[in-house]
């Protein structure tokens, strides 16, 4: 089969487009026919070698935490899918990825794939999705009727993050630069706020009752939007480089993000998205071949949005 993969660390081009064996199932696990995975920032983090503290993968290494497929053999002990069964999943961070055209994964990380898009396009939810469910309602604590600020809603994650919090009956103040700002406004934000030309701290002017960070912002930053805060709020941020800012005096939680697989929850999304509550963006596709450049392109600088790594189909 062909895959997307490095046998050491480094820049874009450790990557390389090639065949590998077909790999096998344990058991509790299945391999599934990938119809499509999906670039994350963690990918070209883990390619680079600067997250071997985490993320201790072993090399050559398949990147690909996302996969949307449908499951070709079953491994022993596995009853809750059949081979024919399209699914969804957050893989394992250490493990194999989808950039492939077969992958293995546990069967206890799947859920059903929506029946309202195609099977592809469901790859650019898995793991954004979850991170957004998880900061707004397992740390945020998000609640009808209270105000949620959203920085950085014009990401991947962000995309998510509004239509959740708005479907939840939130308030939802969302900053974004103009490329942007319609496709957050779309998204159900009540405000938004250009942060290329607003001190944001001046421009929200009635306490939030969560800050959501998903901007690279400095932690200066981040600690002056923390005022914004009303006492007993919370702060949750999804930057891995500091930590979300907390204030014990006015009990004010600073939690950060550290996402996991959980295949109950990704059922609860996908059956959003077949509501039509929940709407998957995505800003490109691009073949499996062709991932190796777009490595490069990321690390240029010259990519936004949520971008899906299409799987051959023959």
């Amino acid at each position: 089969m062909k895959a997307v993969r490095f046998d050491e660390y480094g820049d874009a081009d450790v990557l390389r487009y090639q065949d590998v064996a077909l790999p096998v199932p344990s058991a509790g696990e299945v391999r599934i026919r990938v119809a499509a995975t999906s670039f994350n920032p963690v990918d070209a983090g883990i390619r680079s070698g600067g997250l071997q503290g985490p993320f201790p993968v072993t090399l050559p290494h398949t990147p690909g935490i996302d996969v949307a497929g449908t499951v070709d053999a079953l491994g022993d002990g596995v009853d809750a899918v059949a081979v024919g069964d399209e699914v969804v999943g957050f893989l394992p961070m250490i493990g194999d990825g989808a950039a492939a055209e077969y992958v293995i994964a546990p069967a206890e990380v799947l859920a059903a794939a929506p029946s309202s898009v195609p099977l592809a396009d469901a790859a650019a939810l898995p793991l954004v999705g979850l991170t957004a469910w998880q900061a707004l309602f397992e740390l945020g604590e998000l609640t009808a009727g209270q105000r949620v600020l959203i920085t950085g809603a014009g990401g991947a994650v962000g995309a998510y993050a509004v239509q959740l919090a708005k479907n939840a009956g939130a308030h939802v103040i969302a900053t974004a630069s103009p490329r942007s700002a319609d496709r957050v406004r779309a998204a159900g934000a009540d405000e938004v706020l250009d942060h290329t030309a607003t001190d944001v701290v001046d421009a929200v002017t009635q306490p939030v009752d969560l800050l959501l960070n998903l901007a690279p912002i400095e932690p200066s930053q981040l600690a002056d939007q923390a005022a914004l805060v009303r006492s007993g709020g919370a702060v949750v941020n999804t930057t891995v480089w500091m930590q979300a800012p907390s204030d014990e005096a006015r009990h004010v939680r600073g939690l950060n993000v550290f996402v996991r697989s959980d295949a109950k929850q990704l059922a609860g999304l996908v059956a959003a998205i077949d509501r039509g509550e929940l709407h998957i963006d995505i800003s490109r596709r691009i073949q499996l071949k062709d991932l190796p450049a777009f490595h490069a392109e990321v690390a240029a600088g010259a990519v936004s949005g949520k971008v899906v790594v299409l799987a051959p189909t023959a």
